[in-house]
């Protein structure tokens, strides 16, 4: 069974692009877990309208995107989970080639091209412009993991869940977890459309804001915390 796990908050603009290019790679006893943020927009119109039993909507009572995401999660059945944004699009092959390398692999992080706020391609890759690499040391320090190409085995959530208060994104954790306990496999091949538009919540997605010590102080947070895992 596969759990899409999808953190929502006033995403009506592309929710429902994100929607139609999810559900049609799943099947009939596979779920898309939405965990929403108490939006104030038609993101819940968006979700009811679909009238799937696929999707399964939740709400997140602890506010923000980190707690967010632990709700879905929290909530999800499957026995491989997929993560999702509420603006990208799913690439049609995204679903069978993380499940294929799953079977060896603990963990997964995909490639995705780039697109601006349209859709359009913005011609680069994400791992090409990031320099995206694995490895528990270098995930600490420069993460190339972003939630919304990766996809694990349960098993890891039995490491990961529940989520240390102070992490600074759900995407850092679940990848150091993975690289500390697992063999997470980094995919070249571009599995999503990753839009671009100056409001992403993905850790990996703009430049961070925080100083240099808030950076080395979570960092180091997330080092003693997954040593206890």
């Amino acid at each position: 069974m596969i759990s899409v796990c999808i953190a929502t908050y006033n995403g009506e603009r592309y929710l429902r692009e994100q929607l139609d290019s999810i559900l049609p790679q799943l099947g009939e006893g596979d779920e898309v877990v939405v965990s929403d943020d108490g939006s104030t927009d038609a993101t819940l119109d968006i979700l009811q309208s679909y009238a799937d039993k696929r999707i399964k909507l939740f709400h997140n009572t602890q506010r923000g995107f980190v707690h967010n995401f632990e709700n879905a999660l929290k909530n999800a059945s499957g026995d491989y989970i997929f993560l999702s944004d509420q603006d990208d699009v799913w690439l049609p092959n995204k679903v069978q080639v993380c499940v294929d390398a799953l079977g060896k692999h603990i963990a997964v992080n995909h490639n995705s091209l780039l697109v601006d706020s349209e859709g359009k391609p913005l011609g680069v890759d994400f791992f090409s412009q990031n320099r995206s690499a694995g490895g528990y040391w270098r995930t600490l320090w420069r993460n190339s993991y972003s939630g919304c190409c990766m996809a694990f085995r349960r098993e890891l959530l039995k490491r990961a869940m529940p989520f240390p208060s102070k992490i600074a994104s759900h995407d850092i954790w679940l990848g150091v977890v993975a690289e500390k306990y697992g063999n997470p496999l980094f995919i070249q091949e571009p599995l999503l459309y990753y839009r671009r538009h100056g409001q992403n919540v993905s850790s990996t997605a703009e430049k961070s804001g925080l100083t240099f010590m808030q950076q080395l102080s979570y960092r180091l947070y997330m080092f003693m915390f997954s040593l206890i895992r």
